[in-house]
């Protein structure tokens, strides 16, 4: 969404619209966080009366989709593929794999038995 973007990006690694889409949910998300587990926390909370708890969730569906934490998605941010990432390293298959192979990534090296 144009309301939630960054006027700079601060990606420093490939980018196309689905990276940028998912660095702006990922920004929204940490930012409506704390207001998400206050909604939940009184929804949850059976000893308030229930018209605000209705309120809360009333609160809660209507806020954004972007700050759902359902919405984030884990993307190579060498490729900005979104299957067969590694999330120890955020790349894909084939990217952790060149990676490796030139000596990039500290600690890893071809396995061979």
């Amino acid at each position: 969404m144009a309301q939630f973007r960054a006027k700079k990006l601060d990606l420093g690694c490939f980018v196309n619209a689905r990276v940028i889409r998912d660095h702006t949910k990922r920004k929204v998300f940490e930012q409506f966080e704390p207001q998400r587990q206050a909604l939940r926390y009184i929804i949850r909370n059976t000893t308030l009366p229930q018209r605000t708890r209705a309120q809360a969730q009333l609160q809660l569906s209507q806020m954004h989709c972007y700050t759902n934490p359902t919405q984030i998605k884990n993307r190579c941010i060498m490729g900005g593929k979104g299957r067969w990432v590694i999330r120890d390293f955020r790349m894909a298959r084939y990217q952790f794999r060149l990676n490796a192979l030139e000596g990039n990534i500290p600690g890893v090296k071809k396995a061979s038995w």
